[in-house]
């Protein structure tokens, strides 16, 4: 995808990752070969793309990014558990994160500076597959949904994922959720903060992200596209 953002080069995709967030997102099937047929019959759209500046060094996302809790869980990734059990491997090293504190920085989003030490700047609702954190995003939208949790103990991030699961998550205190085309993030003090982009390490803070509009052309099923 980075190779042909900003050209004319449509881009479908077929899953056959572990999470498939993609697929699930727009209502492909999970399986490569039942997914094909959606793409022969799929409308070319242009869409934005997320992409992370850090420095001179730009690199473009599709899905979503996250910066801090979750980049460090990808960071702590067993590859060759992940091989083995799939996402089970996800859950085992976030596991390993309980009682580590975790690492605090600065979200500059539409003129305010928040305080976070999670933060998920996402064009769509599914997250990793299983849930939705964001809610009223999609991949035809300009812009990002920004969801940035402001508290720092981990029994605020185990009511966070019951939250998620009943849906209730906007209505927690402490979470701050809004509509953005551009996030700053940077360190507090000496902290190393690191960032995921789609299930990819990308590095550690400061960082600009930024929704780039009509800079790709993904192929879409129809329901999805025609909403």
């Amino acid at each position: 995808m980075n190779g042909i953002a900003g050209s004319d080069v449509v881009f479908g995709a077929l899953p056959a990752g572990t999470a498939n967030v993609l697929a699930i997102e727009v209502g492909l099937p999970a399986r490569p070969d039942l997914a094909a047929p959606f793409l022969l019959d799929a409308v070319p759209t242009r869409i934005s793309l997320g992409a992370l500046d850090v420095g001179t060094s730009r690199r473009y996302f599709l899905l979503m990014l996250g910066v801090g809790l979750d980049a460090r869980i990808v960071r702590d990734l067993d590859p060759a558990l992940k091989r083995r059990v799939g996402k089970l491997a996800y859950w085992h090293a976030g596991a390993r994160q309980l009682g580590r504190p975790l690492e605090r920085f600065r979200v500059h989003v539409n003129g305010q500076d928040l305080e976070s030490s999670f933060v998920l700047v996402t064009r769509v609702r599914n997250y990793g597959g299983d849930f939705e954190i964001a809610r009223n995003i999609r991949l035809t939208d300009p812009d990002f949904e920004v969801v940035i949790f402001e508290r720092h103990a981990w029994l605020d991030y185990l009511r966070v994922v019951g939250a998620v699961v009943t849906n209730r998550l906007y209505k927690m205190p402490g979470v701050t959720v809004c509509r953005a085309a551009e996030v700053s993030i940077e360190a507090i003090k000496d902290h190393s903060v690191y960032m995921q982009a789609d299930g990819e390490e990308l590095g550690r803070v400061p960082a600009t992200i930024t929704a780039v509009p009509n800079s790709l052309t993904l192929l879409l099923p129809k329901r999805y596209a025609e909403k």
